[in-house]
């Protein structure tokens, strides 16, 4: 006997019942297929289990069919690894199938874009160029911005269509990475959102605050008629989509606001569908896009390498349209 208040239990008082009672929730409907050498992005996503991740990406891919299908919008709002890793194409590509139909980004975005349109080439190694102050002190990129800047003001444009204005004008060499520039050329929405001081182009007198500011306010507000526009229309069950790639705070942060601001002018966006896509998982991308705004089943989150994600997220979107008839 122990000491004090407290014995062994007697487990032969346990209870036990048969496993045929017993609900599960992995069974062998579920597991991995084996799809053959030469197997299409369709093929191949069919055959992964139906568990976790990939049932969110499912979902994803579906709501992005169904919203194109059904004439809804499907924005992607981005952060600039989606460009460091080499996605622009793909992103490019979707733009010009008429998939996506707005983009959204933060100004480290815009600066990477432009740089690899002009340039073919983008990003330095911070921790060298940080011991002199030379991080960012390019004169070119620099120039680029304070020229965008005064055509936002000029034209009452926002930030986003005169980046994407500058290099469809300019046609540089390396032009059809550009992603401000295609959504320009497609006559889509694209808008930056910056966060003044956080960029390498506010560092020197070639920023105009205010400027910078009102362009980016002008983005603010028509990503706010974007999002507005995310509910359904016919059928009602069918909303558009908002795909957060790769941003931690800014383009939650924005997405958040602009729904409130969309709710706040009678936009019913119930059919309304959010996914995030990203490297790793964050709270604020989390409750800001895949929980809060969305109404329960409509929010996904899928964590993974961008450089994976996006192209075969491109490819089984491209061919469950195509299968279904409806071009692209």
């Amino acid at each position: 006997m122990a000491p004090g208040k407290y014995a062994p239990i007697d487990p032969s008082r346990i209870k036990t019942y048969s496993i045929e009672r017993r609900p599960h929730k992995v069974s062998t409907a579920a597991l991995a297929g084996l799809p053959a050498a030469g197997a299409s992005a369709a093929d191949l996503l069919a055959s992964m289990p139906d568990v976790l991740g990939v049932r969110q990406f499912r979902a994803t891919v579906d709501a992005i069919v169904g919203a194109v299908r059904h004439g809804r919008p499907v924005v992607l709002a981005m952060g600039a690894h989606v460009v460091k890793v080499g996605c622009s194409p793909v992103v490019v590509d979707l733009i010009r199938r008429g998939i996506v139909s707005g983009v959204a980004c933060n100004g480290a975005f815009a600066i990477h874009d432009v740089e690899l349109a002009t340039v073919g080439a983008t990003s330095e190694e911070v921790a060298d160029s940080i011991r002199d102050g030379s991080f960012g002190m390019v004169a070119q990129t620099l120039e680029f911005f304070r020229r965008a800047g005064d055509a936002a003001c000029e034209h009452d444009l926002g930030l986003g269509q005169a980046v994407g204005r500058l290099l469809a004008e300019a046609r540089p060499p390396f032009l059809d990475t550009s992603v401000l520039a295609a959504a320009y050329e497609a006559s889509i929405p694209a808008t930056v959102h910056v966060a003044l001081g956080t960029d390498t182009v506010h560092m020197t007198d070639a920023a105009d605050g205010a400027r910078i500011g009102a362009a980016s306010l002008r983005d603010f507000r028509l990503i706010c008629s974007v999002v507005a526009d995310l509910g359904a229309t016919d059928p009602p069950g069918v909303g558009g989509v908002w795909v957060n790639l790769g941003s931690a705070v800014v383009m939650p942060e924005v997405f958040l606001k602009a729904v409130c601001v969309a709710r706040n002018l009678g936009a019913d966006l119930d059919a309304m569908t959010s996914a995030n896509f990203d490297m790793l998982r964050h709270y604020r991308p989390h409750v800001n896009v895949v929980t809060r705004p969305v109404t329960s089943g409509r929010g996904h989150e899928v964590t993974g390498h961008h450089e994976i994600l996006l192209p075969l997220l491109r490819c089984a979107v491209i061919e469950q349209l195509q299968a279904q008839g409806a071009g692209s």
